[in-house]
């Protein structure tokens, strides 16, 4: 069975910096693109940042500059840099990864549980 494992987050001041850290784990063969996303209450989920599994990133404008994506593939790990935290950055951040492996057949998006990010002001 595959599963997905946030850790990381936590209460910042405005400013300050987290780094998350999202593990897949099962008998996996294969990941493609592994991403971070974000919700805040009463808002929709978004997009924070992309890594595909050659190291291309892609980025929300808001968050341009200030957090970098990276993964680790030996690890299966998929990591998010948070720097200048703001109090807009507070939300659930979940981490997803489109993978196969040797239970599946074809490639398939898993979400972890999620991990509160609290900036405050």
């Amino acid at each position: 069975q595959v599963q997905l494992v946030e850790s990381g987050g936590g209460l910042v001041q405005a400013g300050g910096s987290l780094r998350l850290s999202c593990v897949a784990s099962g008998i996996i063969s294969r990941i493609n693109d592994m991403g971070w996303y974000r919700q805040a209450p009463e808002k929709q989920r978004e997009l924070v940042a992309k890594i595909t599994s050659g190291g291309i990133t892609n980025y929300a404008d808001s968050v341009k500059g200030r957090f970098t994506i990276s993964r680790d593939n030996g690890k299966n790990t998929v990591y998010l840099q948070m720097n200048s935290l703001k109090p807009e950055d507070s939300a659930v951040y979940s981490c997803s990864a489109t993978l196969t492996a040797l239970t599946l057949t074809g490639y398939y998006t898993y979400w972890g549980q999620g991990t509160q990010v609290t900036v405050s002001s």
